[in-house]
């Protein structure tokens, strides 16, 4: 009978142990902020997220887990409905702020709670998420809301918050300040906007489980969120957690989201490369070196443009190039390229990566080619310059 191979012996062995040692000892406290609606660390959403249905009567609460663009360009909606986000960061690129702007606009309300928020969508809506200097830090600074209904006598301490963040206010005319901290500094603020209303808030630690729990501050959460209409509410959690919640994971992604089974993990991706390395000399035969196949078709692309150009067809040599472009583009993208409109411009801003001026420029400059009658070579340099940049400035572009 063959006896077992010791290192794999070794690896098990070592594997199954740190596996148990993670297992039962005991767990430090994370603290983390996450500010997701499942996390019962001090700093996740959990306790807000379950008695918020209570504190918003006639409305029902749905968990988002798309990208803004994508939600709010597919769902459809019956009526008014509120979008809540609360997080460390909140990120909405240019082309999502336009489609949250565009939601506001047709009079739904838009709720944001984040210390780091685009200046963007800051000077649109005319105020800027601001930071003091460190050492102007102080873990005492009271927060209040400014209704004399919701104020609180003696205000609210956050002490896990260091007091640095504030909203500095732009264009007063269209904003109403709703809460400050002990510095008279704006730190809540609503927004109008066409119909709708934004909701910026600059202290999210506020709607965390610790501040939700502890009776001193517990009523804070709830009176910030009473401004929200009493209809549909979604609650982002993508900002956060990603498209997919934990039915929808992989075996994968759970043990990477798991502490013990992480590093299990990682001791047998070690132990199986030592095991390559110490027994791998003794068994591995040596393979013969096969140079892989040369590639031709860049150097017949490069013959032909060569050819073409030092013949001075510079108009048919433009057009393989748009041709070329544009056949690579319905490859890597899946994009109809036969209208090169304004909806297309956008998609392939968004899919490729590359700021939407860039790409209005370089679309703008194939649908001219394309309608003209000769291309001349300034035209054929001046494509050819607006393509390379283009891929330069796409990720991954090869």
């Amino acid at each position: 009978m063959r006896k077992p191979n010791k290192y794999l012996l070794i690896l098990l062995i070592t594997v199954v142990a740190y596996m148990l040692f993670e297992y039962y000892r005991p767990k430090p406290i994370d603290w983390s902020p996450t500010y997701q609606n499942d996390d019962k660390i001090p700093f996740g959403t959990q306790a807000l997220f379950e008695l918020l249905p209570d504190a918003l009567p006639q409305s029902s609460l749905q968990t988002v887990r798309l990208p803004i663009y994508n939600f709010l360009g597919e769902t459809k909606f019956s009526g008014q409905s509120n979008y809540v986000f609360i997080c460390q960061e909140f990120r909405a690129d240019s082309i999502e702020q336009l489609r949250l702007l565009d939601y506001v606009k047709k009079g739904n309300t838009v709720f944001v709670s984040a210390y780091t928020i685009p200046e963007s969508l800051g000077e649109t809506l005319g105020f800027k998420a601001d930071l003091k200097e460190q050492n102007e830090a102080d873990t005492t600074l009271r927060q209040n809301l400014v209704n004399p209904q919701l104020r609180k006598a003696g205000g609210y301490n956050f002490f896990h918050d260091d007091g640095r963040n504030f909203l500095d206010i732009r264009k007063p005319k269209n904003i109403t300040v709703l809460g400050r901290n002990a510095r008279k500094e704006p730190v809540f603020v609503r927004v109008t906007y066409g119909k709708g209303q934004f909701f910026i808030h600059n202290l999210p630690l506020a709607f965390t489980n610790y501040y939700v729990l502890d009776p001193k501050t517990s009523d804070y959460a709830f009176k910030a969120l009473s401004y929200l209409p009493a209809q549909q509410t979604y609650w982002d959690e993508y900002e956060k957690q990603g498209r997919f919640s934990e039915d929808q994971q992989s075996i994968f992604r759970y043990i990477r989201l798991q502490p013990a089974l992480n590093w299990a993990y990682y001791l047998v991706l070690i132990g199986l490369l030592f095991y390559a390395i110490l027994a791998g000399k003794r068994t591995q035969r040596i393979i013969p070196v096969v140079e892989s196949p040369k590639n031709t078709s860049l150097d017949f692309v490069k013959t032909v443009g060569r050819m073409y150009f030092q013949q001075g067809d510079h108009d048919n040599l433009a057009r393989k190039k748009i041709q070329y472009f544009l056949a690579d583009i319905r490859e890597r993208y899946g994009l109809n390229t036969t209208v090169l409109d304004k909806d297309f411009t956008e998609t392939l801003a968004r899919k490729s990566g590359v700021p939407l001026v860039e790409t209005s420029e370089l679309v703008m400059l194939l649908r001219n080619a394309q309608k003209s009658i000769s291309l001349s070579e300034f035209d054929l340099l001046t494509l050819n310059q607006a393509i390379e940049k283009f891929k330069q400035s796409e990720p991954g572009f090869s």
